[in-house]
């Protein structure tokens, strides 16, 4: 009786100890990759590299102008044809009148 209850008082203090254990592994687990983060900041500012957030940033930048650029393409060729169709009747119209004059 006397071994038995010792022996699970011994294995309610490993038990114990072993939480105490992996609680502090997890404290470790977070300083080293905080550590490592904050290395690779460095680093990554010593290369003058951009962040995400400033890459999402100019990438919607560039869609937007791509965009807009597309927009005014568009409109050009529009105006362009609207332009070219009233000179094409004016030359149909000038073609009569030389062959009249002939």
């Amino acid at each position: 009786m006397r071994n038995s209850r010792s022996n699970l008082k011994l294995i309610d203090d490993l038990a114990r100890v072993a939480t105490g254990a992996l609680g502090s592994l997890g404290d470790i687990r977070a300083q080293v990759r905080r550590q490592v983060r904050e290395r690779v900041e460095q680093v990554m500012e010593r290369m003058d590299l951009v962040t995400r957030e400033e890459f999402e940033r100019v990438e919607a930048l560039a869609e937007k102008a791509r965009e807009r650029q597309e927009e005014l393409e568009a409109r050009l060729s529009a105006l362009e044809g609207k332009k070219k169709k009233p000179a094409a009747r004016k030359a149909s119209a000038k073609k009569p009148a030389k062959g009249k004059k002939k």
